[in-house]
């Protein structure tokens, strides 16, 4: 059993296994709603979760704005990519939240803190904030127990967009690892990494 912390959800990584996780805009999730008091169990907290932010129409919304969304996606790819943090298997970013399933290589919690911390301090750049937080500290994370519950995850993850009504098919999400771009950029990515082990 890799790293376990405990804040107000606990954090249990599973070295080897996939993990889902989940984290939103500081101010998003109202605290006083969360977690909620008759959900009896983490799934069916974090399932009425996701579905409250989907649904939100106020509160921070900046992964809205496409620079936002596309500094967070590039930044998803990075950690995978160049910093070798994770496999990336599938992604997507949401108004107010972003979805990610990784074999990660590396302790969750370094990768979430590099790529949190970065995007934060860009984002608040660019939105022109200063001193602000803009990731709620916590996040949802779960271990993956097999390939088939891996699978059900990634199809959750891609069609979150579908889901919320933002678009009818989820190639047509441009923040999301189901998005046309994202998929020409994977086979791209996972070309040039062959070329350079020749």
């Amino acid at each position: 059993m890799g790293q376990q912390r405990r804040r107000r959800l606990p954090h249990v990584w599973a070295e080897g296994k996939h993990l889902f996780v989940t984290w939103h805009l500081y101010g998003s999730l109202p605290h006083a709603l969360y977690p909620p008091p008759n959900k009896q169990n983490a799934g069916r907290a974090f399932v009425w979760m996701d579905r409250y932010l989907d649904a939100a129409r106020t509160g921070p919304l900046y992964l809205k704005q496409a620079p936002i969304a596309q500094l967070v996606v590039e930044s998803i790819r990075y950690g995978a990519q160049h910093l070798q943090y994770y496999d990336l298997q599938a992604f997507v970013v949401m108004a107010n939240h972003v979805h990610l399933l990784v074999l990660p290589r590396v302790c969750p919690s370094r990768f979430l803190q590099t790529l949190k911390g970065y995007t934060a301090r860009e984002a608040n750049r660019l939105l022109g904030r200063t001193g602000q937080p803009f990731w709620q500290a916590e996040s949802y994370d779960h271990s993956v127990r097999d390939d088939r519950e891996s699978d059900r995850i990634q199809e959750y993850i891609e069609n979150n967009p579908v889901k919320a009504g933002l678009v009818a098919n989820a190639e047509d999400y441009p923040w999301s690892s189901a998005g046309k771009n994202s998929r020409e950029e994977s086979r791209l990515s996972r070309l040039d990494s062959l070329r350079h082990e020749t």
